[in-house]
């Protein structure tokens, strides 16, 4: 006969042992699969002031959030970020409202692409051309270091930088004219993209190589419009990915929306399964999350319909779609987003399966994360 008391006192064992902190109720919910592929960029300097984006991790569970200084389609110097104090309490109000950890996520790559002014209380930063240029080991790993104990401070997960982009045209006017690049020789890219990621892993902080499969020989700016690299872009592109990858690095990549007919002759690498699961999947042998560049920026947004894209973007191999709400500002983006995904499932255009895949890639590189960082 089985002991009832024992039966209890294991019972009560087993309720008394916490859960994870991200296993969400349900941890199987297809709209919390959902939720988890997205990263929305929003208003406002503190929760209070953020209504909408706290509905959008408390209701929809977006995966991530992305920060800005500058508000561009206001014309307004105040978005999220004022002060290392404010900056800090209002990530930590962020965190606190998902149950599943946020990638809390921004650009701070050094240079002129540098979200945390000195002028508002932020160490001063160089660019990664500068740094290519003296291409010092510890001039690089003192700048990404910096970078990473600062993103630390202000309990910012993840950093959408280094720039993997070859300085293919130093007149491009979205990476070489911004000295985003370190060099237009791979090898020297790779070696500093090496010290950078290794920097970033000290201090917990999760790195996302851009722009996949290479923006630096563009002639033109996809934030403004369509950019076709076709004759300008080389193999050689790929060189520090293929490296990177080779040696383990399995974080984030974040795709270009860059047109390539040598790759793909239909689709901009964000929306082609051909650039991103074939070749970045398939032959590199990623297997971190793909993250799209700014599904609002012009070169998607004005030559596909949103549902278009968001379809062509899971199919491609996205795992995680951003909106940062910096080209044009819908609050409700993240919901519209949400709805049209699972439109796109119950059409059965997209399969549970597919969301599956991205969602278990999510969770992983969270609980690498977390478990490094409690």
């Amino acid at each position: 006969m089985i002991n009832n008391s024992l039966i209890a006192a294991c019972l009560f064992l087993f309720l008394s042992f916490p859960l994870p902190a991200f296993a969400a109720q349900p941890p199987d919910s297809l709209s919390i699969k959902i939720g988890q592929m997205l990263m929305i960029g929003f208003r406002g300097i503190s929760v209070e002031s953020s209504p909408d984006i706290a509905a959008d991790i408390t209701q929809r569970r977006i995966g991530g959030v992305v920060l800005f200084d500058y508000d561009v389609p206001a014309r307004s110097p105040s978005r999220n970020i004022t002060s290392p104090e404010q900056l800090s309490s209002l990530t930590l109000e962020l965190q606190k409202l998902s149950k599943i950890p946020l990638f809390i996520a921004i650009d701070q790559e050094g240079g002129k692409v540098n979200r945390l002014k000195q002028s508002r209380g932020f160490p001063a930063t160089v660019s990664a051309e500068y740094l290519g240029r003296l291409n010092n080991p510890d001039s690089t790993t003192a700048a990404a270091l910096q970078t990473a104990r600062t993103l630390k401070a202000m309990h910012i997960t993840m950093n959408l930088a280094p720039v993997a982009d070859l300085n293919a045209n130093p007149d491009n006017p979205v990476i070489g004219k911004l000295g985003r690049s370190f060099s237009s020789n791979p090898a020297k890219v790779t070696s500093n993209l090496e010290l950078t990621v290794s920097a970033y892993h000290n201090e917990g902080i999760i790195a996302t190589l851009k722009h996949f499969p290479g923006h630096g020989s563009s002639t033109t700016d996809t934030h403004r419009d369509f950019t076709d690299i076709t004759a300008s872009w080389s193999e050689q592109e790929l060189e520090p990915y293929r490296l990177l990858i080779g040696s383990g690095y399995n974080d984030a990549i974040m795709t270009a929306h860059v047109f390539n007919g040598k790759l793909d002759p239909l689709y901009p690498a964000t929306l082609s399964k051909t650039t991103l699961t074939d070749l970045l999947r398939s032959k590199l042998g990623f297997k971190g999350i793909i993250v799209s560049d700014d599904m609002q920026m012009k070169a998607i947004a004005e030559h596909y319909g949103l549902e278009t894209a968001i379809r062509l973007a899971i199919e491609a191999g996205v795992d995680i779609l951003l909106f940062g709400n910096n080209t044009s500002y819908d609050p409700a983006i993240a919901l519209t987003a949400t709805d049209i995904i699972n439109s796109l499932i119950q059409q059965k255009i997209i399969t549970p399966e597919r969301i599956d895949q991205s969602y278990r890639r999510i969770l992983t590189l969270k609980n690498r994360y977390h478990s490094e960082n409690r």
